[in-house]
């Protein structure tokens, strides 16, 4: 994937939702974003992440406001990244190994894959910092 990104960031549901919903942390993943724009860094998100947060927001606002929210994520400069094989097999390393969600799993997993870090504030992942870089948001 040649962006010109001098580095990659995988973000989770946990900072997709700040973003969403102008939570405390949402400030830094804006700024985030303003630089995957520039091409400054390249921000991946796990297909499995883009799921969770929809069905969180369907479950809380409705199929509508998950409609709404999936296109407005759809024009950020993310690029949505679907599981291979590979992947999958990864992320259920991971997840056997981890007190972790199947989806967190699949954002560390890639992040393992493309040598990144995870964006997030949610602590599950703080059992993976032996094994991926967590860039903690909050």
């Amino acid at each position: 994937m040649k962006t010109g990104a001098s580095s990659v960031l995988v973000l989770d549901s946990w900072a997709v939702l700040a973003w969403v919903n102008n939570e405390p942390a949402a400030p830094q993943v804006r700024q985030l974003l303003r630089k995957a724009r520039k091409r400054e860094l390249l921000l991946l998100l796990s297909i499995f992440n883009y799921g969770e947060f929809l069905y969180m927001i369907e479950r809380r606002n409705g199929i509508d406001e998950a409609a709404d929210t999936a296109n407005r994520v759809d024009q950020l400069a993310v690029q949505v990244i679907p599981a291979d094989r590979p992947l999958v097999f990864e992320a259920a390393h991971l997840k056997s190994r981890y007190p972790i969600s199947y989806a967190d799993a699949f954002a560390a997993a890639l992040a393992k894959r493309y040598k990144a870090g995870v964006i997030t504030g949610d602590r599950e992942f703080k059992a993976l910092e032996r094994e991926i870089a967590i860039h903690w948001l909050g």
